[in-house]
């Protein structure tokens, strides 16, 4: 069996869509069986994610990330993912690292925002400026073609490189938005919940530890809550942890994932504030992956 090699190029055969409909079939596959390994030396981690989904195939993601790289000028985080055959169990394409996780982790929310957010939204609110904010751009423009952008980040020039109009004042800016994109670095959250309008769409992507967030108790508290799979956030992310910890929320208030019924995740009514939590577990990778390698052999059809 051949082994392809998929880059970066390869992008322009993808489109939001094609992703959004991939994840949604994955999720009526079985279950996957997910395993994480981190190892860590000093500051620097080695990331090992693995994935396997009876029918769709089997998937093992490696990464190394490397806070000092920035001062050496070279990328921070390097990998490879490995995507196997599922019937013989045969290494079937190497697809680059930042291409699968980038569509991954924009793909998530994208299918999120689709069930949870008005479909009138218009102004949407990039808290972070970062990777993760600029492909959310090209996401959420797929299915909400009249957005206005909005972009706020601790460091103003940050947000000043994205091109979009900068908020001065984040708590302004945020009462103002259809949807809140958060993909931020924080430790403590960002968000007030005090600030939240009726019918507004929160995305929160950034946090993915035990220590990180990015709302506050009072924001968890005041909306319906999703998330894309129990197994990989409840107990695992502080958004969720730290409001269970405190009483604010119950572990019966995150309302689905994407493994249940679709009617379960969706808007109800249109003054309704939603939030939902994007744990990116390996199997999105595995989904992803493997669309990202049918678009690719099929590009010539």
């Amino acid at each position: 069996m051949t082994v392809e090699t998929i880059a970066q190029d390869a992008e322009r055969f993808l489109d939001w869509q094609g992703l959004t409909r991939a994840l949604e079939a994955g999720h009526r596959m079985p279950k996957a069986e997910i395993k994480d390994i981190f190892l860590y030396r000093r500051d620097d981690t080695l990331l090992d994610r693995a994935a396997w989904i009876d029918g769709l195939g089997s998937l093992v993601k490696i990464g190394t990330i490397v806070p000092g790289n920035t001062a050496r000028g070279v990328p921070t985080i390097n990998g490879i993912v490995n995507l196997f055959d599922d019937v013989t169990g045969e290494l079937i394409a190497l697809i680059d690292f930042h291409l699968v996780t980038k569509w991954k982790t924009a793909g998530d929310s994208l299918l999120s925002a689709s069930r949870l957010a008005r479909k009138d939204s218009r102004n949407i609110l990039l808290v972070g400026a970062g990777v993760v904010a600029q492909n959310m751009v090209q996401a959420y423009s797929s299915i909400f073609p009249e957005a206005r952008f909005t972009t706020w980040s601790r460091t103003r020039a940050t947000a000043e490189a994205m091109g979009l109009p900068v908020a001065d004042d984040l708590e302004t800016a945020v009462r103002a938005a259809d949807i809140i994109c958060c993909a931020t670095m924080a430790k403590a959250p960002l968000i007030k919940g005090d600030w939240l309008q009726p019918g507004q769409h929160l995305d929160l992507i950034g946090a993915y530890t035990p220590a990180m967030r990015e709302v506050d108790d009072t924001a968890m508290a005041r909306a319906r809550i999703f998330v894309d799979a129990r197994a990989t956030t409840i107990h695992h992310i502080g958004e969720l942890m730290d409001p269970i910890a405190s009483g604010a929320i119950t572990e019966a208030d995150v309302i689905a994932d994407f493994y249940d019924d679709p009617a379960l995740y969706a808007r109800r009514s249109d003054d309704e504030i939603t939030i939902a939590k994007n744990g990116g577990g390996a199997h999105l990778d595995l989904m992803t992956a493997t669309y990202i390698a049918d678009r690719w052999r099929n590009r010539a059809v």
